[in-house]
């Protein structure tokens, strides 16, 4: 099947990647099959990216832009502060109730290969998820927002992987609720919200 587009072979072969590369993985997915799912020549995957590794960065980037939308829209539907910090789990439960969530692609396409721009893809892509966390735990009040960031992406990472290995949606609300925890344990008394 091809993937049915006016868009350019850029675009449509950013769609056939982002298909493909999610659910069957970076390095088991060939050129020819990209090729055919986009409906472009090979001339167009070394015109618009130059490499296979740099459509799969150009691919991870992508998904950290959808991932920065999912957030920040999960974010805008609360109001309190405390509630804030728990609303990328919220995200986490989106993808519980999908049928073909696979895990991290982010850490899929990393443990698969060690191109430069895909480990930079990787890093970028946690180093945000911790910094939006600290910036939450930070307008929430925590006392070390940095630290509870660091416990947040660690919980959010083991949710992702629970999630991917197990298929078991009961760990969203768990992870969760871990969360609320060590976040009222990291607030001033004072700041404490029910």
């Amino acid at each position: 099947m091809r993937i049915e587009s006016d868009g350019t072979p850029r675009e449509r072969l950013l769609a056939a990647a982002a298909e493909l590369f999610y659910q069957e993985g970076v390095r088991s997915v060939g050129i020819g099959r990209l090729l055919e799912r986009a409906g472009v020549a090979k001339a167009s995957l070394y015109d618009a990216f130059g490499s296979k590794d740099e459509l799969v960065t150009a691919y991870l980037r992508e998904r950290h832009a959808a991932m920065r939308e999912h957030f920040q829209r999960a974010v805008a539907r609360h109001r309190t502060p405390r509630a804030r910090v728990l609303a990328p789990f919220d995200v986490q439960a989106e993808f519980a109730a999908d049928s073909t969530y696979r895990g991290c692609a982010f850490a899929r396409a990393a443990a698969e290969s060690h191109a430069a721009g895909v480990d930079s893809a990787a890093s970028d892509y946690r180093q945000w998820i911790r910094r939006t966390f600290a910036e939450l735990a930070a307008e929430a009040g925590a006392v070390d927002p940095e630290t509870l960031a660091t416990q947040l992406h660690a919980l959010w990472d083991g949710s992702a992987q629970s999630l991917q290995m197990d298929r078991n949606p009961a760990v969203v609300q768990a992870t969760r609720d871990a969360a609320a925890a060590l976040l009222d344990a990291a607030l001033p008394v004072t700041r404490k919200a029910p």
